[in-house]
């Protein structure tokens, strides 16, 4: 692979990659008076969605999200509510693009890269989260690990989109903000591109995948994989 030209499909991941989660903080704010809560509930969410592919078994990332939330809200010993719920679902269905998404995907746009995106959360109706975010004119396909029935890092996730594009796993890049599911593509045969956005870093320890590529801004990650071109 090392001999190969750098793939040109680039392979988005969509939660906290392009699409901003902090805007759940003020529902945590509001139910647990500290918006980090935030994190940890994150946490348990890919978490628990790792735990039920490693189990053969399946509940889509939306469900599990709720369940995360009314986990952590018994851990802290706070009532949630069916309001709070709904609030939930519809944060979710409405972040906003982090600031230097389109900028970046314009850039990989007018060098000629094909994008699309890999996500763990189900397909939705229009208007979709991407399509609510104003980023789908950029992306050929959107891929929902649903149509496998496992969660990313499973090799199959990263398959599904080479099948469904005929290509070799090694023709695709996945950007991430999240080491676990670099390293997960890059298990799969990808190239694995991290995006170091606050709250993810690499983690250095004998026989974890370095990221091929790694930087701070997506725009400084995209100038790098348009440089390889």
């Amino acid at each position: 692979m090392q001999n190969k030209a750098f793939p040109s499909i680039i392979v988005f991941d969509v939660n906290e990659t392009l699409l901003d989660i902090t805007a759940l903080e003020p529902l945590f704010d509001r139910i647990f008076g500290d918006p980090r809560v935030l994190r940890e509930w994150f946490a348990q969410l890919v978490l628990y969605s790792q735990t039920m592919t490693l189990s053969g078994l399946f509940t889509p990332f939306g469900e599990l999200g709720i369940g995360a939330l009314r986990m952590t809200a018994s851990i802290h010993e706070v009532s949630i509510t069916d309001a709070d719920i709904a609030e939930l679902k519809e944060r979710m269905s409405s972040m906003p693009a982090h600031p230097d998404v389109v900028p970046a995907l314009t850039r990989l746009q007018n060098a000629g890269f094909r994008m699309v995106t890999l996500t763990n959360s189900a397909s939705s109706a229009s208007p979709t989260p991407l399509e609510k975010a104003g980023l789908s004119r950029f992306f050929e396909r959107n891929f929902s690990v649903d149509a496998v029935g496992k969660f990313k890092p499973a090799p199959e996730t990263y398959r599904l989109v080479a099948t469904e594009l005929s290509v070799e796993t090694s023709d695709l890049c996945l950007v991430a903000c999240h080491l676990w599911d670099t390293i997960g593509a890059q298990a799969a045969g990808c190239r694995g591109a991290l995006l170091t956005r606050p709250h993810n870093a690499l983690l250095p320890a004998a026989g974890v995948p370095s990221p091929h590529l790694v930087a701070a801004e997506l725009t400084a990650l995209a100038d790098e994989i348009i440089s390889l071109q």
